[in-house]
């Protein structure tokens, strides 16, 4: 232990008592100067003294940070809020390499409104800095913010042409192009005034924010007094207006009460990247949706993630883009002081919460739904790319110390149920990309643990790099393999396939493991005893992201952004999901042949049943009068039923 503990000494490192314990910002900085990782503290000496603990004891990416880094510096604030505003600063203005990454899935399309010129124009634009502007979005589609405004422009007239077209119009008196056509509403039009159109500006603005229901009331009396009067032109235009507002309105439906205005955060992550869903809602509605793919190189938990997607996301914000609720999937540590900096910055209250139930939680899950499946979409675009996959393999081959790109790699997960129905699968890549057609799944019938079991697919596996090339037919001893499409069960059980042997015999040149140190270990000794060392292995452990090396003590850190890790995780991943699925498959073929032995109870009731529970469990917990509840199960059938299943 006393080795470690001299390890784990760093030069640099400051004296306990040299530290404050007041709240501050901290910066790690190399040996150049620059800076590494930039934090926040309540209390600094307490947080610090976990960077500079055992470095066995630390997260691998942290232990990079603290061993790459050459001091560390702090600065001492007055109050919590101070050290939060000082972290935003110093992160936007030095960009440490340590920090979380920010990257927009792409440049979203807005609707602005100049409200700085003369006589103010809406146009669709991508650029977030026009001075004096204001914003509405962003929109997913250019069409669907072009689509919002010609039925914008039909209950509010203002200006559309350009600042050219403008002044030409107001120097010669001649109406512009636009407004000539009935698309431009501005003074240029010679209909309004630069006053009365400044008022038409306002009120679009508030209706865009959110003031819908008190404009319907207007143009509705309006209509109404105007049908009365018999002005049945001014009636129609009103109706007319009306209908726009209404189509505008059911593009974006009411999902929360109409007096709503909330920013909604559904957050998804894994250990090297994350995603994040913004919904804006103003009264009510679903006003712009933003995207945002997030790369983490040390370990940060999520409510520490949480704290800083809303610092990157209103440290540049106006009082006007501050809702007033703020829902996010948990409260960071911080969460008093985050409520009072965005106060601070809209000078009327804003409440930050985790939406329990209701509406705003229906929405919220959508939100982390869409963000599961953006973070599924990264992963498989950084793979599916060719000029990444080609830099993914190379980044392997270097990584690994390899003496050629591993064009096809095979990786094995092992799975089971509280220790019983283990499963294993094997899933291939070549090339970087999977050839699910040679995806295979292992029944393990005995054994002790998951090495044992990675021992004994591999085995059998490996056994198959020695078999003669005309044996079309591959079985793997007993109860296992199947095929990814369409396995056969012979009269004794065994499981085989009809694919021709040489696909299963393809040699790899890489063998991954789902697992640490133990796993790796283990395949290393079933590559031993059949006889092919000369194919290279590795295995990924999931907590950390390691890849680990036979035979080694430390693990090999990838970084955060390499293609390398982008594809072992995707490795890893899928022959995860392959073998979840078997299994799954598995336990509804034995609850599907327990209940055959049911009298009266044929294949289709059986798959009613199944589906009506959603899982095995659920109906095996159900009691006779929820399984009677089925159409078509009487009394005496739900209770053969619950008793087949009970014994």
């Amino acid at each position: 232990m006393a080795s470690r503990e001299r390890v784990s000494q760093l030069p640099y490192r400051p004296k306990a008592g040299e530290i404050p314990t007041n709240p501050g910002v901290y910066r790690f900085r190399d040996a150049e100067g620059r800076v590494l990782y930039v934090g926040k503290a309540k209390n600094l000496r307490a947080r610090l003294s976990n960077y500079f603990a055992p470095l066995y004891s630390l997260h691998e990416r942290t232990r990079r940070m603290v061993t790459t880094a050459a001091s560390v510096e702090w600065t001492v604030v007055p109050s919590d809020v101070d050290s939060l505003q000082l972290e935003y600063m110093w992160i936007k203005e030095f960009d440490p390499p340590f920090n979380v990454r920010y990257r927009d899935d792409k440049s979203y399309p807005f609707m602005a409104i100049t409200l700085a010129d003369e006589a103010p124009r809406v146009i669709v634009t991508r650029n977030p800095k026009i001075r004096g502007a204001k914003y509405f979005g962003p929109y997913p589609k250019v069409w669907a913010v072009h689509d919002t405004i010609d039925l914008m422009i039909k209950v509010f007239p203002i200006r559309t042409c350009s600042d050219a077209s403008y002044k030409k119009a107001m120097q010669s008196g001649r109406p512009c192009f636009p407004g000539q056509i009935g698309r431009c509403g501005g003074p240029c039009s010679m209909k309004v005034t630069i006053e009365e159109h400044r008022a038409i500006v306002d009120d679009f603005v508030a209706f865009m924010s959110g003031g819908d229901q008190r404009f319907t009331k207007a143009l509705t009396a309006r209509m109404t007094e105007a049908s009365a009067a018999m002005d049945y032109e001014a009636a129609a235009r009103y109706r007319d207006k009306l209908q726009a507002i209404d189509a505008v309105l059911g593009k974006s439906a009411l999902v929360l009460p109409s007096d709503t205005d909330a920013d909604l955060f559904g957050i998804a992550e894994d250990e090297l990247a994350a995603t994040v869903q913004h919904f804006v809602v103003r009264g009510g509605r679903v006003r712009g949706v933003r995207a945002t793919t997030i790369e983490k190189e040390i370990d940060i938990s999520g409510a520490d993630l949480v704290d800083q997607v809303l610092q990157r996301t209103y440290g540049d914000a106006t009082a006007a883009d501050i809702p007033r609720q703020v829902l996010v999937p948990e409260l960071p540590d911080d969460a008093e002081q985050l409520e009072a900096w965005l106060r601070d910055r809209r000078s009327r209250p804003v409440s930050l919460q985790v939406a329990q139930r209701g509406p705003k939680a229906d929405l919220l899950r959508t939100a982390t739904l869409n963000a599961q499946q953006a973070l599924m979409l990264h992963k498989t675009r950084r793979t599916s790319d060719y000029v990444a996959r080609s830099q993914a393999l190379t980044d392997l081959q270097e990584a690994l110390g390899l003496d050629e790109a591993p064009l096809r790699i095979e990786c094995y997960d092992v799975s089971h149920l509280a220790g019983t129905n283990v499963v294993a699968s094997m899933v291939v890549f070549e090339d970087g990309l999977p050839r699910k057609d040679q995806y295979r799944t292992f029944g393990v019938a005995e054994t002790t643990d998951d090495t044992d079991s990675m021992y004994q697919v591999l085995t059998r596996r490996l056994a198959y790099l020695d078999r003669p090339e005309d044996d079309e037919r591959e079985t793997l001893g007993g109860a296992i393999v199947a095929d990814a499409e369409s396995p056969e069960a012979t009269a004794d059980g065994e499981v085989v396939t009809t694919r021709k042997r040489p696909r299963f015999a393809y040699r790899p040149q890489l063998l991954v493991v789902d697992g640490g140190q133990p796993q790796v270990a283990a395949a290393a000794r079933a590559l031993a005893d059949a006889g092919h060392e000369e194919i290279a292995l590795c295995g990924i452990a999931k907590r950390l992201e390691e890849v680990w090396l036979p035979g080694e003590d430390y693990p090999v850190i990838l970084p955060r952004t390499s293609e390398a890790l982008y594809l072992l995780q995707r490795l890893r991943d899928e022959a995860h999901r392959f073998a979840i699925t078997h299994q799954r498959k598995r336990r509804r073929r034995d609850i599907s042949s327990v209940l055959t032995e049911v009298p009266g109870l044929g294949d289709a009731r059986i798959k009613a049943l199944l589906r009506h529970f959603g899982s095995v469990t659920a109906l095996k917990n159900a009691s006779p009068d929820e399984i009677m509840a089925l159409p078509g199960i009487g009394p005496t059938l739900a209770e053969a039923i619950h008793a087949r299943l009970a014994r």
